[in-house]
């Protein structure tokens, strides 16, 4: 009876300690690291954030952030080493454009 008990305990440890293992793998990989910025990096996001920050609170309400201008939000997802993902959509519609244009015109 000692042996079977001593048994279960062993199995219970070791499935625990598998079941650990995967929980790190899979928050390690879910997670990517974001770039480090530079101090000059920082300044620039900040000198955006300041330009349309109209109520002084340094924070970007809806209504600041709908008045970005294209050029400033894509040097903010420069900066910080993101896409929109109305962005990502067009560059993959352009693709296909490319794409469907090319074959068209060997035709």
């Amino acid at each position: 009876m000692k042996k079977l008990i001593a048994a279960l305990c062993l199995t219970a440890v070791m499935a625990l300690a598998v079941h650990a293992e995967d929980a790190t793998n899979t928050t390690t990989t879910a997670t990517p690291k974001k770039p480090k910025l530079t101090a000059e990096q920082k300044a620039t996001i900040k000198e955006i954030i300041a330009k349309y920050d109209t109520n002084k609170d340094g924070k970007l309400s809806k209504e600041e952030r709908a008045k970005i201008t294209a050029e400033d939000k894509a040097t903010l997802a420069k900066l910080r080493g993101t896409v929109h993902p109305a962005h990502k959509k067009k560059e993959k519609s352009t693709a296909t454009t490319t794409t469907t244009d090319s074959a068209a015109k060997s035709e």
